[in-house]
């Protein structure tokens, strides 16, 4: 089969919860395409198992009980289900339940183990050109798909700052201890741009390397999420959980003997750098681009929308929101997305080519 009424580019949380829905709303599984090179739950499960969370196990919980279509019960055995729901958790517990419902769900729509090279839309239709030359994209079975309406859940990769001379350490690895200790740093000196939340777990771990120095190079102060009643001061930009203790009390408390920390005006920053053996860039994730005639254009993030009949969600084309207190932020985090869909899903039904 290569026609298709619906299909979802995306294996992570966001293009899960896409296919949860699109079932959830009465469409037809053989008329979803699902595609995706591995299958193994996008970056979430691939790269970033070992990270603390920013999200409390209550609201991943949420996320993995809002479909039906899931099919999850915490009755199933995952040790998130045991887990204080009030307190966050490495992602990889989290990774586990999103798997077993990727392959239920997977197992009911057509999943395709490749990847998109290309998308037009002709004659009202969408044409999603796939690489046969990938290792896993015989499993597709043709050149091409078309489909009525694109659902894009493609992703995003970490921003790198220009002009930075030293080699990097690239993110999955800072962020993860067991593959850290495989990097030569004894001795080294470390930069870490940027004051994230990925910035306070890669300090720490970094601190535990025998790395000499450690820099962190900073633009603003920290911030730090803070629950009210009905809405959360930060919740998307501001520290929360593993990171928002560590950073507590070590950057805004007593630092460490071999963390040293610069604003990015500081005269004394450049010759800093210039002692630098490696850097990790922790500033922030651009969405992954995808080839498409007419260019994908930019979205609406008040819709999601794209063009008549294609759709962005995820941290590729996240939502953006104003909180009470006149804060604008986007909304990032596997509940949010869910919460995103329910929003948006019955426009996008309705919004064809």
């Amino acid at each position: 089969m290569s026609d298709y009424r619906w299909a979802v580019v995306g294996a992570g949380p966001a293009g899960i919860a896409a296919v949860g829905r699109l079932l959830d709303h009465g469409v037809a599984a053989s008329t979803i395409a699902w595609i995706d090179p591995e299958f193994v739950v996008g970056d979430f499960g691939g790269k970033w198992r070992a990270v603390p969370s920013n999200t409390t196990v209550a609201h991943f919980l949420d996320y993995l009980t809002a479909s039906p279509a899931f099919g999850f019960s915490a009755a199933a055995g995952f040790p998130l289900s045991s887990l204080d729901p009030h307190q966050t958790c490495p992602l990889g517990l989290v990774a586990d339940p999103l798997q077993a419902i990727t392959e239920r769900l997977g197992a009911r729509v057509c999943a395709l183990r490749t990847v998109v090279t290309h998308l037009a839309l002709r004659e009202r239709r969408w044409v999603l050109d796939l690489d046969l030359d990938h290792k896993a994209g015989a499993a597709a079975g043709a050149g091409s798909i078309t489909a009525d309406n694109v659902i894009l859940a493609i992703g995003s990769v970490p921003t790198r700052l220009p002009g930075v001379a030293a080699p990097e350490i690239p993110l999955d690895t800072v962020l993860d201890p067991q593959k850290l200790a495989a990097e030569p740093l004894d001795g080294a000196t470390v930069a870490v741009f940027g004051s994230s939340h990925s910035a306070m777990i890669a300090l720490p771990n970094l601190l535990d390397t025998a790395a000499a120095t450690v820099i962190n190079v900073y633009r603003s102060p920290l911030r730090y999420a803070v629950a009210l009643q009905d809405w959360t001061v930060y919740d998307d930009t501001g520290l929360k959980g593993h990171a928002a203790h560590w950073a507590r009390e070590n950057i805004d408390g007593t630092p460490p003997p071999r963390l040293r920390r610069y604003h990015v005006d500081d005269p004394a920053l450049p010759a800093a750098l210039r002692r630098c053996d490696r850097v990790v860039h922790t500033v922030g994730f651009v969405a992954r681009s995808i080839a498409s005639t007419p260019p994908v254009p930019a979205y609406d993030p008040a819709t999601g929308i794209l063009a008549p009949g294609l759709f962005g969600v995820g941290i590729a084309y996240p939502e953006y929101w104003v909180d009470p207190l006149g804060s604008g932020q986007y909304r990032v985090g596997l509940r949010k997305f869910m919460q995103r869909l329910d929003t948006v899903m019955p426009l996008w039904l309705r919004y064809g080519p």
